[in-house]
């Protein structure tokens, strides 16, 4: 038996959804009854967001109820998706994701805005009672993703994040060999992630869209000058709003190295970005496009996190060792691969749809196989390392306590929000909804109230 499970081995192991829902009658979807449906509202439906409502269309226990997204176009592309489904009209939009989470009768949100956006509807969402499906990395700064983590937990909200490499046989199999000692004793791993463009499109006046609600797609983060390769896709490429290819893959790869590690509550006791390199010119993206960041654990294992190795995980112990990405698998032992070979008494949490995962965690009350604490902690070395090359220095870092140990200027970086922020301020009028305590039980300030505060969208609007 080769010890290399081929792509079409892999993909047909792993159970790949497709993305395009089949088109079936209205009279389909009532095998479930009503009283059993999950209703859904979809907050960003583009990309990422589009590929779940895909999913989640064509689960027969969930009913897509509503929309919304800040580019009327795409809104209007996918209600009509929708409705065409359904065979139906009945499928709400909006351009106010609180209106959307004001409705009583959806049960569960899914999130796929831009990064800067993910802690203020997720929090927003928890505390109107919604169920969560947010797409990584699950908040922009680590202060946020505590402060998500704790109104979690505190609300008892079911949590998926999508990472949906954890709902894939292979990846769940290359974290049972290490996890049952296969590998001995785990020494080095590597995480290799994407590289960025170093060459930043040119700076320029561009108006805004008619159909694009700008300001309100910037938020809580400084609006930069409309730029169209600064929206939509490419925001992940300007700290403002996301974090380079390092954030945007850590949530997939070492989200995996640490379930392997055991380390989904835990974390690194030592990260060290000894390579940072934006592009020169960081008026349009300021993204790292070529990054290496190495990291100790209490364990002893080291890891190194960078685009300069081929992208997955790869991880060496004493008696072996494993390779792993989106369509390869190769261990040192061609027994490891087989889908029939028992690896030992650990087994990973077993998902093999993540959207099903979290439709039945909703009903159930069991946790998703991508908790918000787990997500969390997988990129909070990414966080740590954005700090590292911003004061130039090694952290020492206490994962109990989530604290940098010894250095002052890094403390105050770890815990930026709001206008806190030593090298990004954000917009406060944006950013009340979670910078503030938790509302006390039975307080819930009016939508009208809320509203009345937002920042005049005709202010930045162009004709």
């Amino acid at each position: 038996m080769s010890n290399k499970l081929s792509r079409r081995g892999f993909l047909t192991a792993a159970g790949v959804a497709a993305a395009a829902p089949m088109i079936l009658p209205s009279t389909a979807y009532g095998r479930t009854a009503p009283s059993k449906r999950i209703n859904m509202g979809c907050i960003g439906i583009r990309s990422m967001g589009d590929a779940n409502l895909s999913n989640f269309i064509k689960k027969d226990d969930c009913r897509i109820v509503a929309l919304c997204d800040l580019d009327d176009n795409i809104l209007a592309e996918r209600t009509a998706k929708v409705n065409d489904y359904y065979g139906n009209r009945d499928c709400k939009t909006y351009t106010d994701y609180r209106e959307l989470l004001d409705r009583r009768d959806i049960d569960a949100v899914m999130i796929a805005t831009p990064d800067h956006w993910h802690a203020a509807i997720a929090i927003a969402a928890a505390r109107a009672g919604k169920d969560i499906y947010c797409e990584k990395p699950i908040t922009h700064t680590h202060a946020e993703g505590k402060m998500l983590v704790d109104e979690v937990n505190r609300l008892g909200r079911i949590w998926q994040t999508g990472s949906w490499q954890r709902s894939q046989f292979p990846w769940r199999r290359a974290v049972d060999v290490v996890r049952n000692g296969l590998l001995g004793e785990v020494t080095y791993a590597e995480v290799g992630l994407p590289s960025g463009n170093p060459y930043p499109p040119a700076n320029g006046g561009f108006l805004v869209p008619k159909t694009i609600h700008y300001d309100r797609w910037c938020g809580p983060a400084p609006m930069l000058p409309y730029h169209p390769k600064r929206h939509h896709f490419n925001w992940r490429w300007n700290h403002h709003y996301g974090g380079g290819q390092m954030m945007d893959w850590m949530g997939h790869h070492n989200d995996i190295l640490h379930w392997m590690l055991d380390e989904e509550h835990g974390g690194p006791v030592e990260v060290h970005t000894v390579d940072f390199r934006q592009p020169q010119e960081r008026e349009v993206w300021d993204g790292a496009w070529k990054y290496e960041v190495l990291c100790t654990y209490a364990s002893g294992v080291k890891t190194r996190i960078t685009n300069r190795t081929r992208q997955g995980v790869t991880v060496y112990g004493t008696d072996g060792w494993l390779f792993i990405s989106r369509g390869e698998f190769i261990t040192s032992n061609p027994a490891w691969t087989n889908p029939e070979f028992n690896p030992g008494p650990f087994k990973a949490y077993e998902s093999n749809d993540h959207w099903r995962n979290f439709l039945d965690s909703v009903k159930s009350r069991k946790r998703a196989v991508t908790t918000a604490e787990i997500s969390h902690r997988s990129v909070t070395p990414g966080h740590l390392a954005m700090i590292s090359a911003e004061v130039g220095a090694a952290l020492k870092w206490d994962p109990a306590a989530e604290e940098i140990i010894g250095n002052e200027a890094a403390t105050k970086l770890i815990k930026q929000q709001g206008d806190k922020a030593p090298w990004k301020p954000w917009r406060d009028d944006w950013c009340e909804l979670y910078l503030t305590e938790p509302p006390s039980e039975g307080r819930k300030r009016s939508h009208r109230a809320r509203k009345s505060r937002d920042p005049k969208r005709t202010s930045v609007r162009r004709p």
